[in-house]
């Protein structure tokens, strides 16, 4: 089975966005879910979220950073090149119902994520918020898709060189203060998601956060992404990748 790229594109400074004809899996494909994938014959598997799917014509959207080995190799393909192996959906789709007011909050390259989870939560009738946040300008993509996902988007950037200068979680604050919130979602680096859900815990706002990051082999095998839940052991990549935030055990 092949798995040409059907086009490429370079959204900001070493992050790519790579559509790839891969009908098998975009056919029960979900928000929050994840495929592995192998650019080389002898290259290593690795997990990616799933960006955005089109159904009707069998096509898959993946969003990745250049930093990695495999990543790199990734960057250097062009449309009508092939993938080796893609293997997917994988993990549990994040639970969409309709809650009342959502937001979603997407820090640096966790944006990607961050699209089809909140147009799925739209669709499903709630008011959505969207946050993303980044470094600088240079790191923000899909801004008009953002928009038609949400109801309202919000950017951060830590040197105010577009939208609002600071953090995802200043912008949270001012909208916690101003209305109930029913749920939100974090899908972006540690640290940040930690912060969200230390803010929303004290609101008793429900709060989930993709532990993605830390996936690898994304069969539960590697046991690296282990965590600890409400003081169960959990694996992202099996269990996950969302989990209740307030229960996690970021440390």
């Amino acid at each position: 089975m092949s798995y040409k790229i059907i086009s490429k594109k370079e959204l900001c400074t070493n992050q790519y966005e790579l559509v790839i004809d891969a009908p098998h899996v975009v056919r029960n494909a979900k928000a929050g879910q994840f495929v592995i994938l192998r650019a080389e014959e002898n290259g290593e598997r690795i997990p990616l979220t799933i960006a955005d799917v089109n159904k009707e014509k069998g096509e898959l959207t993946i969003v990745f950073m250049a930093v990695g080995y495999t990543t790199k190799i990734l960057a250097t393909l062009e449309k009508g090149d092939e993938l080796v192996d893609l293997a997917g959906p994988l993990g549990k789709p994040t639970l969409i119902k309709k809650y009342g007011t959502v937001v979603c909050l997407a820090g640096g390259y966790g944006a990607a994520p961050c699209y089809l989870i909140s147009k799925a939560f739209k669709e499903a009738g709630n008011n959505v918020y969207m946050i993303m946040g980044a470094r600088n300008k240079d790191l923000i993509f899909w801004q008009d898709k953002m928009k038609s996902a949400c109801d309202k988007l919000f950017i951060t950037t830590d040197d105010g060189s577009l939208g609002e200068k600071g953090f995802v979680t200043q912008v949270l604050e001012k909208i916690m203060n101003n209305e109930k919130i029913d749920y939100a979602i974090a899908v972006g680096p540690m640290p940040m998601m930690r912060a969200v859900a230390n803010m929303t815990k004290d609101k008793d706002i429900y709060t989930e956060a993709s532990m993605n990051p830390i996936m690898v082999d994304g069969t539960g095998m590697c046991g690296a992404c282990r965590l600890t839940v409400g003081g169960e052991t959990k694996f992202a990549c099996v269990d996950g990748p969302d989990f209740d935030a307030h229960q996690i055990d970021f440390d």
